[in-house]
Formats: structure tokens, C-alpha cells, sequence
């Protein structure tokens, strides 16, 4: 007697490419193709070769690519953003010009506080002292650099200062000066005339002339002022009177 054979099966192995195939085929089904306006075209993504993955050390070297039609492509509110951005800049184009456009500083002469006289044997000393006022209408300090000052009795020239030490002005502000100049005075006639004791007023009509250097605002101006005042060469005088 013969007993009935058994039947085995023998089990392959499954392909290992096969596998990798079918992965790739079921991977591509979830990933539209890359560039291609027909959906059934067969071009992969050339970034993630169509495995939908991003290999890494490579992340400079890629690309995104967004449709046409995408949101991000059309910004909303651009002509009020570039009306409000040109409004603004042309608000603060003309603050910055407000305030750095140049403004007058102007030399105004307030009074003679004194006058002192010396008589000499050929001459009448003199020492007048004024009070001048500085404004500053910038909004930026001005520095002085010079001031002087001459004066004229009878369209001549009798004496000169020149003051080289004076402060700074700052910003919007008024600083008032005293500036005493020496008057030596040798004309035989005016001696005669402020020594003569018949005489009770000796005044004699002064003209100042002063000139200021200034630099602000990386320049220079220079400003000029002709005053005339009368004073008494006779006595001392130590009243202020206004500058006429």
C-alpha cells in the first residue's frame, strides 16, 4: 500500500524593486505632477523627484512654486499703502525742512548804560557802554564767532573793539550783550567844545557801526547794524537812555 503524498508550497521571496515600485506608484497618486497643465502628464516634481519628501542639506538650493491665481501674488490695499507710505514721507520731508530751513538772528541795540570821560591835556578819553541784544529765531544754536565795533563822530573814525569770546546762542532764545568801546577823541575843536565850562550840555551824536560773524547750520552769515546815540563828552553819565 501506497500512502498519499503530501503537497508542499514553497514561498518566494518578494522582489525588493518591486516593492520600491509599487510605493512609488501609490506616492505619485497623492502628488499632482509638477509643471504640466494636463493632470495625466508623468513629470515629477523635480525637488522631491515625486516622493513628496524634502532630502535634507539641501534646503538652499530649492525653489517653491505657487500657482498664478495664489493670494500671496495679489496683494490687497496696495494704492493705500503706497499713497499712505508717500504721505508720510513728504510729512516728514517738510518737518526736517521746518525746522533746519534758516532764520534771521538779528543785533539790536537796546541803550547806553555809561559813558565815562577822562580829560587829558590834548585829548577827552571816553568809555561808552552799550547794551545790545542777540535773537536767535533757528531751531538750532548759533555760534558767534566774531563781533566788532566802531565808532564815528563826524563820519570819523574814533575808535574800535573787536570781542572774539562771546557765548553761543541757543536754539530760540534772546541773550543780551554789554560791549564797552574806548572813544580817544584829538580834535582840537571837540576838545575845546567837551572841556568848555560856559557850556552846560556837551553832547556829541555818536554813530556805531557793528558787524557779527556767526556760523550755524554748516555756514556762515555775517550781520551788520548802524545805530546812532547821542552822548554827553563833557561829565560822566551814568543814567541808561534808550538808543534814539
Amino acid at each position: 500500500m501506497v500512502s498519499p503524498g503530501h503537497n508542499s508550497k514553497t514561498t518566494e521571496a518578494p522582489d525588493p524593486d518591486l516593492i520600491k515600485g509599487m510605493e512609488k506608484e501609490r506616492t505619485l497618486k497623492h502628488f499632482p505632477p509638477y509643471g504640466a497643465i494636463n493632470p495625466n502628464s508623468s513629470d515629477t516634481c523635480p525637488t522631491c523627484r515625486g516622493t513628496g519628501r524634502i532630502p535634507r542639506g539641501h534646503q538652499d538650493q530649492l525653489v517653491a512654486v505657487i500657482p498664478c491665481n495664489d493670494v500671496r501674488l495679489k496683494p490687497r490695499r496696495t494704492k493705500l499703502y503706497v499713497c499712505v507710505s508717500m504721505a508720510l514721507c513728504l510729512f516728514f520731508c517738510c518737518l526736517i525742512l521746518f525746522f533746519l530751513f534758516p532764520r534771521s538772528v538779528t543785533l539790536t541795540p537796546v541803550s547806553v548804560l555809561s559813558v565815562m570821560v577822562y580829560f587829558s591835556q590834548d585829548t577827552v578819553d571816553m568809555k561808552v557802554t552799550n547794551l545790545i541784544n542777540i535773537t536767535n529765531e533757528n531751531f538750532v544754536p548759533v555760534q558767534i564767532v566774531d563781533f566788532s565795533i566802531q565808532g564815528l563822530v563826524s563820519d570819523i573814525v574814533v575808535g574800535k573793539t573787536k570781542i572774539s569770546n562771546m557765548t553761543a546762542l541757543q536754539s530760540r532764545s534772546m541773550k543780551s550783550y554789554t560791549i564797552q568801546i574806548d572813544l580817544p577823541i584829538s580834535d582840537k575843536g571837540l576838545n575845546t567844545y567837551c572841556k568848555s565850562t560856559s557850556i552846560k550840555i556837551h553832547t556829541l551824536f555818536l554813530e556805531l557801526q557793528m558787524t557779527m560773524n556767526i556760523s550755524y547750520l554748516s555756514h556762515t552769515e555775517q550781520l551788520s547794524m548802524d545805530t546812532f546815540e547821542y552822548i554827553d563828552c563833557g561829565t560822566n553819565s551814568t543814567i541808561p537812555h534808550p538808543v534814539r
